[in-house]
């Protein structure tokens, strides 16, 4: 591949990655508010402050480009946005909701290691070697945001499967309790498909 092809690539995903993260800075804030958890509502928080700082500093590259960073619809981004969309928009609660806004994070997450991993890679067979550290930092955060969310999956998940252990269990008292009042046939119907 000729270089000039390759810095032509490198500017073009530069620009997929900006628009990304300005999605982000959209999303993120929604995804804060349906959180249940104050621990993943935090991380939420705090990942919108990164990405806004990620936005600088690909606004710093473009700079030193001498390339506008717009011009380029994220549509990777767009689809991650619009299925942890789809989260908030189902009936799940509690834990169940925090799980779910979880998976769509982690997605997001590492979708943005990848697309970092590779222009990092670009900038430095380019020689861009400011870039090369301002994407290797950002590279680095989107790698503990994501260590920091599989942390707080292995709590809320576990969480999640006992509210809904408990809420089966809550349903078979109630079909016990129905069976009881009817002369207790329900009951022993239930007892049989078990």
């Amino acid at each position: 591949m000729e270089q000039s092809a390759l810095k032509e690539l490198y500017i073009d995903e530069l620009r997929d990655i900006y628009d990304a993260e300005n999605q982000l800075t959209k999303a993120l804030p929604k995804m804060a508010k349906a959180a249940t958890s104050d621990g993943l509502r935090a991380g939420f928080e705090g990942h919108l402050e990164q990405t806004k700082t990620d936005v600088q500093r690909l606004e710093e590259i473009f700079e030193a480009l001498g390339e506008k960073p717009t011009g380029k619809k994220c549509k990777g981004m767009q689809g991650l946005i619009a299925e942890g969309k789809e989260v908030m928009e189902e009936d799940y609660e509690g834990e169940a909701l925090d799980a779910g806004l979880i998976s769509a994070a982690q997605r997001v997450e590492h979708y943005e290691i990848a697309a970092y991993g590779c222009v990092r890679n670009y900038a430095n067979i380019l020689g861009e070697e400011d870039a090369v550290s301002l994407l290797q930092q950002t590279l680095d955060e989107e790698k503990q945001t994501d260590k920091k969310l599989t942390d707080l999956a292995e709590t809320i998940n576990v969480e999640a499967a006992g509210e809904a252990e408990a809420t089966g269990e809550e349903g078979e008292e109630e079909e016990e309790d129905e069976g009881k009042s009817e002369g207790g046939r329900h009951r022993s119907a239930h007892a049989k498909s078990k």
